[in-house]
C-alpha cells in the first residue's frame, strides 16, 4: 500500500537518485514460498482502545506503535499541515516529563523513534530494548492524555515544519509537482486535495489554542490503536497497559464528521504548471480509482506491478529502455480511506517534450485496455507483491506497520493475510476489466510539469480550498496541563531483565582461486543474501574518467555473452531476486536476494554477470544518457551539488575528489573499452569476497560457491594502484550561487580518517554526538532550540585512505551563515572539551543499538561482514564491536577530534541563493569564492 505522502517521497528519492545506477529491482518468489501470518492478538479496552500483540523471542528488541485515526484530510479548513504540525510536537513535554524524553527514552537506550503522517494516520513508532517495554508504554500513555504545548515549543516547531517545507518540496526540482500539485490537481472535492504537508501560510495561521483544540478532539482513546510486537512477556505486557492505558478517559462526544465522496470525472482534464530549476520536463497521467476497501484495489495494484515494477516492466521497457524518451518512468496506486488513484509519470529525457510523454503514457494504459495480459506478466507482477509481503515481514517493525496499514484502511486486521491469496486469484480478465473501468481517456488527468521563466513564471499554491471539518468543529481547549515540578512527577517505571543480543559465527574460507568466501546464518524467513565485493571503485579511477567503476556496475545486468538486458531483468523477476550492482570509493560489489528454494539459480545468474559481461555499445550509449540525464537533476538540488562540491575542495583533483557518478564531461568520455579494461583489471576472485548471510549453511554455502565460482580464472595480472588522495589542500570558502533555491545546503568537510585507523571508534562516537542522531548537538542547537532545520547530520564518511568527514545542513537562505557558525562551534567544541559521561553513555547505547538492529535482517548482517571484510579486518570484530564501544572513554574522543578533525583545517561550502547570504558570509570570510552553478565545474579542484 502506498499513500500519498509515501509515493511522493518515494518518487522525489527515485527522482534524486537518477545520477546513481540502481540495481535491478524485481522480487518474485515461487509459488512454494509462504509468507507466514502476522500473528496479532486483538482485545479492546474499557475506553475504546484497540490493543494488538504479538510475541517474538528471536529478537531482544520489542517495537511500540500507536497509530492515530488522524491525518491530512482532517486539517480543519484554513489549517492544512495541521496534523502533521502536531506530530511534531507529540514528541514535546508531559506533565510528567521534559522536551525529548522520548529521545532519552529510545535513542539514549539503543533503540530508535519516529512518526509520520498521511492522508488518514498519524502514526508513532518505537523500537528498544526489550527490558524497557515499560518505560514506553508509561510514556505513550503520557502524551496522549497530558501532552504540554506552551508558545515557545509551538513556535519553534513551527519553524521546523517549515523548513521541512523547504527541504522537501522548494528545494527539490520536482517537490512541488510531486506534493503540491498532484494532490490538488487530482482531487475535485475530497480534503485530501489540499496535500499532507499543507502550506506555509497555513502554517503561519494557526494559534496555540487550535493545536490545544487539535488535541482534544483526535488524540483520544477511541481513535487510537496500540500494536506492541517483540520479545515481552504477555502477562505482564498486559498488566502494563492495564495500569496506565486502560484508566485514561473517553471523551463523551463523536469525532467531527469527515467522509467526503469525490465525484467521478465529467471529462478529460489538463493542466501546466511551472516551477523554479525544473532540469527535465515532467509528465503525469492520473486517473481516480477506489479507496483501499474496495475490492478492485487488488487488480488495479497487480496492473501497476505490471505497468512499472522493475526493468521489465512495461513502461521501463518501453519509455526508459526502447525509446529512451525518459530518464524516468513509473506509476504508483494510491489507496485511502475515501478514495483513491493511480498514476503513471516520466521524467523526460534531455532534448525530449512532454508531448511525446504524454503519447507514450497514454498508449501503454490502452493496452491494458485493448488485450488482456499476458500469463507471464501476471505471474512475475504477483509474485513480486507476494515477495514485497514476504520481506516486509522480516522484523517486528515491519510486520507492526502492516498490520496498522490495514487497520487504518479498513478496521480489519485480516486484510493484510487474506490479500496475499487475493493477489494470486487475479486473472487477466480483472485486469482487463479495471483498465476499462477506471483507466479511460474520459477520465484521465494530464499534468504537465516545465521550468519557469519570464514568461511563464513560478505556478503559486493553492490554499483556499474548502474542508469538512472547520476549527469551529474543534473540541474545547480543555485542561491545560504543564510540566509539574520534578517532586510531583510520575516516576518512570524501572526497567526489567535485560536480553542481551548475540552475534552468530562467521565462516570463513578460499576458494582455490582465492576467492574469499565468508558464511553466517540466521535464522528466520526463508531468505537468504549474496554480496560479491571486489576491491576496486572511482578511487581506482584514472584522471578524467570519473564514473567508469559506476558504468561498469551499472552495465553487467544490462546484458552477459548469452543474456539480453530484458532477459535478465525477466529472469529475476521469475526467480524471485533482487539482483544489482554498484560502487563506492573503495570497492564495486553485486549483490543479491532471494527465497532460499531458488537461491542457487540467483547466485548462478550473478555470476553470469559478473564473469561474462557484454559491454554492448548500444547498453553503454543507453546508460550514458540516463545517467547524464540523472546529473542534469541532481545539480539542479542544493543537496547533491553541495556533497559533490565538498569532495572536490577537500581532495582537490585525486581520485577520492571526483563524483563518483561522474560528471558531465566525463561520462560522455567513457568508452566500452574503458569499461572493458576496468573490470579485466578489477573484477578478480583474487581481489573479492563473496559473503552469504541468511537461512543457508556453511556446507551449502561451500558448494554453491565452488558451482558458481570455482572454475573463475584470472586474465593477466592487475594493475598497481594509485593513491587516491594527495597531500592535504587549504580550507577553502566556497559558495555555489543558484537563483532561485528553496533552501540552502549548508557543508562543512575535513580531511579525516582511514577506517584502520586508531581513533576509529572515538571518532565514530564523537560523530554520533555531533551529528549522527536526533538527540545529536547539531540537531538540538539547529532544529530542536533555533527552528532553523528540518535536521541535521554529520559523517565520519571513512574509507580505505583517509575519509571525507562532513557536516550538514538545509535551512533557509538568509540562515545560511548562522547555520554554518553553528555547524563550525559544535566541531571546535568536541576538539576542546570532553563529552559528559552522560553523553559517553548515550552515544554508546545509540552505536550499540544500531549494530543491533543491523543484526536483525538478512542484508543488514551481510553487510556488517562485507564492511569488515572490505578493510581487512578480522571476523572478530563482529562479536567485539559492542565491548569497544563501550571501552571509549570522553578524553580519547576530545584528544581524536583535536587530531584529526581541528576546526581551523575545516573547509565550508554552500549552496543556495547567494544574494541572500553573500554579504553577511563575505563579512566572516573576505576570501569566500563565489561560483555561479551555470560556471559550476566538478572536474577539477578548481571547481569552475
Amino acid at each position: 500500500m502506498k499513500s500519498r505522502l509515501k509515493s511522493a517521497v518515494a518518487a522525489l528519492a527515485i527522482v534524486t537518485a537518477l545520477g546513481t545506477f540502481s540495481p535491478v529491482m524485481a522480487q518474485t518468489p515461487p509459488a512454494s514460498v509462504e509468507v507466514p501470518p502476522l500473528g496479532f492478538v486483538k482485545r479492546t479496552l474499557a475506553n475504546g482502545m484497540d490493543v494488538y500483540t504479538a510475541r517474538d523471542t528471536t529478537t531482544s528488541n520489542v517495537t511500540v506503535q500507536v497509530w492515530y485515526r488522524v491525518g491530512g484530510k482532517d486539517d480543519p479548513e484554513g489549517r492544512s499541515g495541521f496534523a502533521h504540525l502536531f506530530e511534531h510536537l507529540m514528541f514535546k513535554a508531559t506533565k510528567d516529563f521534559p522536551d525529548e524524553t522520548f529521545d532519552r527514552l529510545t535513542e539514549d537506550v539503543g533503540g530508535n523513534n519516529n512518526a509520520f503522517t498521511s492522508d488518514d494516520v498519524t502514526a508513532y513508532h518505537e523500537t528498544i530494548p526489550a527490558n524497557h517495554l515499560e518505560r514506553l508504554i508509561f510514556a505513550e500513555a503520557s502524551r496522549l492524555s497530558s501532552l504540554v504545548v506552551d508558545e515557545s515549543v509551538f513556535e519553534s516547531e513551527r519553524d521546523v515544519v517549515k523548513e521541512e517545507y523547504r527541504q522537501g518540496v522548494l528545494a527539490q526540482p520536482y517537490g512541488r509537482l510531486f506534493s503540491l500539485f498532484m494532490p490538488a490537481t487530482i482531487y475535485q472535492q475530497s480534503p485530501y486535495r489540499r496535500g499532507v504537508i499543507g502550506s506555509l501560510e497555513n502554517l503561519d495561521a494557526a494559534t496555540i489554542e487550535d493545536v490545544r483544540r487539535f488535541h482534544a478532539t483526535y488524540y483520544r482513546p477511541d481513535n487510537a490503536i496500540l500494536i506492541v510486537a517483540g520479545n515481552f512477556d504477555q502477562a505482564r505486557l498486559d498488566g502494563w497497559i492495564n495500569e496506565y492505558m486502560a484508566p485514561i478517559a473517553n471523551p463523551d462526544r463523536p469525532l467531527p464528521e469527515n467522509n467526503v465522496v469525490e465525484p467521478e470525472p465529467t471529462g478529460p482534464r489538463e493542466a501546466t504548471f511551472h516551477a523554479p530549476n525544473v532540469p527535465l520536463p515532467a509528465v503525469v497521467l492520473a486517473w481516480p480509482t477506489v479507496a483501499y476497501r474496495d475490492a478492485d484495489r487488488i487488480p488495479l495494484t497487480v496492473l501497476d506491478g505490471i505497468l512499472s515494477t522493475g526493468e521489465s516492466s512495461r513502461m521501463y521497457r518501453s519509455l526508459v529502455y526502447e525509446q529512451q524518451i525518459a530518464a524516468q518512468a513509473s506509476s504508483g496506486p494510491d489507496f485511502s480511506q475515501q478514495s483513491g488513484y493511480l498514476s503513471a509519470y516520466a521524467i523526460m529525457a534531455d532534448g525530449e517534450t512532454p508531448e511525446t510523454g504524454i503519447a507514450a503514457i497514454r498508449a501503454e494504459i490502452a493496452n491494458f485496455r485493448d488485450a488482456p495480459v499476458t500469463e507471464a506478466e501476471l505471474t512475475e507482477a504477483k509474485n513480486e507483491l507476494v515477495a514485497n509481503a514476504l520481506r516486509g515481514r522480516e522484523t517486528i517493525d515491519d510486520r507492526a506497520s502492516a498490520l496498522g496499514w490495514a487497520l487504518i484502511n479498513t478496521n480489519d486486521a485480516s486484510v493484510a493475510d487474506r490479500e496475499i491469496a487475493q493477489i494470486q486469484a487475479v486473472t487477466a480478465a480483472d485486469i482487463q476489466r479495471v483498465a476499462r473501468r477506471y483507466l479511460t481517456d474520459q477520465r484521465a488527468l494530464t499534468i504537465r510539469y516545465l521550468n519557469a521563466d519570464d514568461a511563464n513564471p513560478v505556478t503559486e499554491q493553492t490554499t483556499a480550498f474548502t474542508a469538512p471539518v472547520t476549527v469551529a468543529d474543534l473540541a474545547p481547549v480543555g485542561q491545560v496541563f504543564t510540566l509539574l515540578p520534578e517532586a510531583e512527577r510520575a516516576a518512570l517505571p524501572a526497567t526489567t531483565e535485560p536480553v542481551a543480543p548475540t552475534t552468530p559465527p562467521v565462516a570463513d574460507f578460499h576458494l582455490d582461486n582465492g576467492l574469499r568466501v565468508l558464511v553466517v546464518e540466521k535464522d528466520g524467513l526463508p531468505l537468504v543474501s549474496a554480496r560479491l565485493n571486489f576491491d576496486a571503485g572511482s578511487g581506482d579511477e584514472a584522471l578524467g574518467k570519473a564514473g567508469v567503476a559506476a558504468m561498469t556496475a551499472a552495465l553487467l545486468t544490462q546484458g552477459t555473452a548469452t543474456r539480453s538486458a530484458p532477459e535478465i531483468a525477466t529472469e529475476i523477476e521469475q526467480l524471485g531476486a533482487t539482483i544489482g550492482a554498484g560502487s563506492g570509493p573503495d570497492f564495486s560489489n553485486v549483490y543479491a536476494n532471494a527465497p532460499a528454494n531458488v537461491f542457487p539459480q540467483t547466485v548462478a545468474l550473478m555470476a553470469d554477470l559478473v564473469r561474462n559481461p557484454a559491454f554492448a555499445q548500444e547498453e553503454l550509449d543507453r546508460q550514458r544518457d540516463q545517467t547524464l540525464d540523472g546529473l542534469r537533476v541532481a545539480l539542479a538540488t542544493p543537496g547533491p551539488v553541495a556533497s559533490q562540491a565538498a569532495a572536490r575542495v577537500i581532495y582537490g583533483d585525486a581520485a577520492y575528489g571526483a563524483p563518483g557518478s561522474g560528471t558531465l564531461t566525463s561520462i560522455p568520455a567513457i568508452t566500452r573499452e574503458d569499461v572493458a579494461a576496468f573490470h579485466q583489471r578489477r573484477y578478480r576472485p583474487s581481489e573479492a569476497t563473496l559473503v552469504f548471510s541468511g537461512a543457508i549453511s556453511e556446507s551449502d554455502a561451500r558448494a554453491l560457491a565452488q558451482s558458481a565460482f570455482g572454475n573463475w580464472s584470472e586474465a593477466g595480472p592487475s594493475d598497481a594502484r594509485a593513491a587516491p588522495i594527495d597531500q592535504p589542500l587549504p580550507p577553502r570558502i566556497v559558495v555555489i550561487d543558484q537563483p532561485g533555491a528553496g533552501q540552502a545546503a549548508v557543508t562543512v568537510a575535513l580531511r579525516g580518517v582511514s577506517r584502520t585507523d586508531a581513533d576509529y571508534f572515538p571518532l565514530t562516537l564523537g560523530n554520533t554526538l555531533l551529528g549522527g542522531s536526533f538527540t545529536s548537538r547539531l540537531n538540538q542547537e539547529i532544529r530542536i532550540k533555533r527552528g532553523l532545520s528540518y535536521g541535521t547530520r554529520s559523517s565520519l564518511g571513512v574509507r580505505r585512505e583517509d575519509g571525507l568527514f562532513t557536516a550538514s545542513a538545509q535551512t533557509r537562505n538568509d540562515a545560511a551563515v548562522e547555520v554554518s557558525d553553528l555547524i563550525l562551534t559544535e566541531i571546535s567544541r568536541l576538539s576542546t572539551t570532553r563529552p559528559t559521561e552522560s553523553e559517553l553513555t548515550t552515544r554508546q547505547a545509540i552505536l550499540t543499538g544500531a549494530f543491533g538492529d543491523s543484526l536483525e535482517t538478512v542484508d543488514g548482517l551481510g553487510g556488517l561482514v562485507a564492511g569488515l571484510a572490505l578493510y581487512d579486518l578480522p571476523m572478530s570484530e563482529l562479536a567485539a564491536y559492542v565491548g569497544k564501544v563501550e571501552a571509549i572513554d570522553g578524553a580519547a574522543v576530545q584528544s581524536a577530534f583535536a587530531e584529526h578533525l581541528p576546526v581551523d583545517r575545516a573547509s565550508l561550502v554552500i549552496v543556495g541563493d547567494a544574494a541572500q547570504f553573500i554579504d553577511a558570509l563575505r563579512a566572516k570570510h573576505p576570501n569566500v569564492e563565489v561560483i555561479p552553478i551555470t560556471a559550476l565545474n566538478l572536474d577539477n579542484a578548481a571547481l569552475q
